[in-house]
């Protein structure tokens, strides 16, 4: 019960942006006067949270609020795409402080991944010039499908060997750090909640673009994983029923229609793009990729008809989506959101709003992400402060 008080009122900071007092404390989450004396004492202690001064603004005297102390812990977060591996080092709030970026090793050897990985966190760590004592873990965002409770990657389309690779027991072993793994689009809805702002709150779905697309999932501020930690597998909905054969014998899905790889081939086939550039590993199909982009930006009308298309059929899926959960808004992001951006939001909001079965009640927003790039390595950072901070009812279970 003490541990659940403790992270009830470490999240009421939290949420708080000009911190609260411990009079507002006992207001907002119902305990008692002398609890949040002696649990905000607990976190005075542990450098988890500090006094910000005293603030007034009726009768009686000033009250003393705590905020969150920035460096009373940090977090390490991956992103692991078939493309690009990105890593951040997070502080208590939720701040980047130091970041890298590599291209993901080409091959079918995990292992060397996995050791390439662990090699770049310590120079992370060490760069940032954190303490490593005060790092609380790693978290891992890893395209999916996942084993949540194993803590392995299952076979991923786009990364090839990666068969029941036990990622999180790995990593830990050569990191020496407490490891989570999710998957890259539930990371990248987490990170929405927690750093993205107006975008990040309430009911949404999160529109991942990467070397895949995928879906994370957020319904009244709570992210939803599904019974194996795997919602958000969108790529065989239809959206082409005229398209492209899909490798589950259907034909037209997202799979086979609108990620990345399918639009490099078929600007090569439009003759946007040489034929050198069909590729099948991460790296060569974000290099092709931002090519078709910059085409399209500089109006080669046929990389624009590419590029709109897609979008046509992204709207499809969408809508597919926000239709069956009835959400309040869209929320892209990932890797390759920044260059199909521009095209996307003017094309999207449209459809999306013309297919929706609940336009007469409510509109749906159709937004980018408020966290910015490195969305799923700072949602895999997140993972290690949800798992920290947030108050789970796990902890009011007692141990025999």
């Amino acid at each position: 019960m003490g541990d659940f008080n403790l992270t009830v009122i470490l999240d009421a900071i939290r949420r708080s942006k000009a911190g609260l007092s411990r009079v507002e404390l006992a207001q907002i989450v119902g305990l008692s006067p002398q609890t949040i004396s002696n649990i905000s004492r607990r976190l005075l202690d542990q450098n988890l949270i500090y006094e910000a001064g005293k603030e007034g603004t009726g009768p009686g005297k000033p009250r003393t609020m705590l905020r969150l102390n920035p460096s009373g812990f940090y977090a390490i977060g991956v992103h692991l795409d078939p493309a690009v591996t990105t890593f951040v080092v997070l502080d208590l709030v939720g701040a980047v402080v130091r970041h890298s970026r590599i291209k993901t090793p080409a091959g079918t050897d995990p292992r060397g991944v996995i050791d390439t990985i662990a090699a770049e966190i310590k120079q992370l760590v060490k760069d940032s010039g954190v303490d490593p004592a005060r790092i609380a873990g790693l978290g891992v965002a890893s395209p999916g499908p996942i084993d949540l409770n194993e803590g392995t990657v299952v076979d991923p389309p786009l990364l090839l060997g990666w068969d029941r690779v036990p990622l999180r027991d790995a990593l830990a072993a050569a990191t020496g750090l407490s490891t989570l793994v999710d998957k890259d689009v539930t990371s990248a809805a987490v990170a929405e909640t927690w750093a993205g702002g107006p975008s990040g709150a309430g009911s949404f779905i999160f529109m991942y673009m990467g070397t895949g697309i995928g879906c994370g999932i957020v319904l009244n501020d709570e992210v939803v994983r599904g019974t194996s930690g795997n919602a958000g597998e969108i790529g065989h909905i239809v959206v082409d029923p005229d398209g492209a054969a899909c490798d589950c014998g259907l034909r037209g899905c997202v799979k086979s229609s609108c990620i990345p790889q399918v639009l490099v081939a078929q600007a090569v086939e439009a003759g946007v793009l040489d034929s050198s550039l069909l590729a099948t590993d991460g790296p060569a199909i974000q290099d092709s990729f931002a090519q078709l982009c910059a085409a399209a930006s500089t109006g080669d009308q046929r990389a624009v008809d590419i590029i709109d298309n897609s979008a046509v059929l992204v709207a499809r899926a969408v809508s597919t989506i926000t239709n069956t959960l009835d959400v309040e808004r869209v929320v892209f992001g990932g890797p390759f959101w920044t260059c199909l951006s521009e095209r996307y939001l003017d094309r999207i909001p449209g459809l999306v709003r013309e297919c929706s079965a609940t336009k007469k009640i409510h509109e749906i927003e159709v937004v980018g992400t408020g966290v910015g790039e490195d969305v799923g390595a700072i949602g895999a950072a997140c993972l290690v402060l949800e798992h920290t901070l947030a108050p789970r009812s796990q902890r009011l279970l007692l141990e025999g």
